[in-house]
């Protein structure tokens, strides 16, 4: 049985990606309508169905479409995004660094990182099925653009933060 966030964690994950939310509106221009707009949800580990965890990851993205019964009045549907956090791996990462990595900090690159991977396959601006290649380098992209977007955030634990995914093996590993 994997490890959860405890009711002070999920708030504070609450908290942290309504600021990253924020974040990523200045970074990329859009209003609060806009941003909304973006349809995506996120669940901690407790309430994952067992595709949406993934072993060695801080985050999985996954993609849904939701498709309206035939006779509804509006056809057609919409897809969303869900941010699926793996709090185990996580709070092992707070863990193993003694006190070296903060949650907060952790999680709000997180937040961040995942936030702009929703507003990137939303807008066309890469897909979301990719080659193992291809993700690689969607990966090193948008590290770049949470690093560029956390700039404005920036103190000594997410500094600290920042520099432990500057290393290319570890960007590749922690998300998927």
């Amino acid at each position: 049985m994997g490890r959860y966030f405890n009711p002070a964690q999920i708030s504070l994950a609450g908290s942290v990606f309504q600021h990253a939310e924020r974040l990523t509106s200045e970074y990329f221009r859009l209003s609060p309508e806009t941003i909304k707009a973006h349809r995506y949800d996120v669940k901690t580990l407790a309430f994952l169905e067992e595709d949406e965890v993934r072993k060695g990851a801080f985050a999985h993205l996954c993609k849904y479409h939701y498709h309206k019964e035939e006779g509804q009045e509006q056809q057609g549907g919409f897809h969303f995004y869900r941010i699926c956090l793996q709090d185990d791996r996580i709070l092992d990462a707070v863990e193993r660094a003694h006190s070296f990595i903060r949650l907060s900090p952790l999680m709000l690159y997180i937040a961040a990182h995942e936030l702009v991977h929703v507003i990137r396959f939303d807008n066309g601006e890469t897909a979301f099925d990719l080659s193992v290649e291809e993700k690689r380098q969607e990966e090193e992209k948008v590290h770049s653009i949470t690093r560029d977007m956390l700039q404005s955030s920036l103190n000594p634990d997410l500094k600290l933060v920042l520099d432990c995914f500057s290393s290319r093996y570890q960007i590749r590993d922690m998300f998927s």
